[in-house]
């Protein structure tokens, strides 16, 4: 089992057996289902969409900023690779009477010959996705899918000075890697002084980044913190 599942089913989970509607939720953060974190960035970058354009959302959760889209006209394709945040997704999409197309999909993994895009939203997910060879295959899957002159719109979490890594975290500041302490070397784990860790997320400085974006042959468009938009050159 890949490093970024357990953690998000059993996160999912938590959230159907307590009746809450998003991530941040667990976390004691009073956000509402239609009020979440990315939303005033995705408000102040919509007249840069094309109207009524198709968009894909990687790592949607349950789905806040898919039925956001959907709610004013845009055709939402929306994935995410744990099921019960998918059901999650679905019923709050029919509550809200918006329609979304919504997939079960691990977008380290997607498959080839997929359709393209007019936009590509990531809501926070791209922190949870570690390793450079799954952030590379992200990166690969979000340009080849994206049209012509098409926009990825990203929030990520970044590098905070003030971010406290104790306990059995553990933080790479070569890398960006923090990394969490496991108790045995199942997939992924990595040995640092005779003590296994796993993947845990990549809190990057904006400068590195932006530069990840461009190697993988995005163009950075604006950039404030970790909220970024990119396009696919023409």
């Amino acid at each position: 089992m890949r490093y970024y599942y357990a953690e998000h089913q059993t996160a999912y989970r938590q959230l159907e057996r307590e009746g809450l509607t998003q991530w941040n939720d667990l976390f004691g953060e009073s956000w509402t289902f239609d009020d979440f974190p990315n939303r005033a960035f995705l408000e102040s970058v919509l007249d840069r969409l094309p109207p009524s354009g198709d968009v894909l959302e990687y790592g949607c959760g349950t789905g806040p900023a898919a039925c956001f889209l959907a709610a004013r006209g845009f055709r939402v394709d929306a994935i995410d690779l744990i099921p019960e945040a998918i059901a999650l997704a679905r019923g709050f999409a029919r509550e809200r009477g918006v329609s979304v197309n919504f997939g079960v999909q691990d977008m380290c993994a997607m498959p080839v010959g997929s359709k393209q895009y007019d936009v590509i939203l990531d809501s926070y997910c791209l922190q949870s996705i570690v390793t450079d060879p799954d952030r590379a295959s992200v990166l690969t899957a979000v340009r080849d899918r994206l049209k012509p002159n098409g926009h990825y719109i990203l929030s990520t979490a970044m590098y905070d000075a003030d971010r406290v890594y104790d306990g059995d975290f553990r933080y790479d500041a070569t890398t960006g890697i923090c990394y969490e302490r496991t108790t045995e070397p199942t997939d992924d784990a990595v040995q640092l002084d005779n003590t296994w860790y796993l993947p845990h997320r990549r809190h990057l400085h904006p400068e590195a980044l932006r530069a990840e974006l461009e190697r993988a042959g995005l163009h950075v468009v604006s950039q404030q913190g970790g909220d970024v938009v990119a396009t696919r050159p023409g």
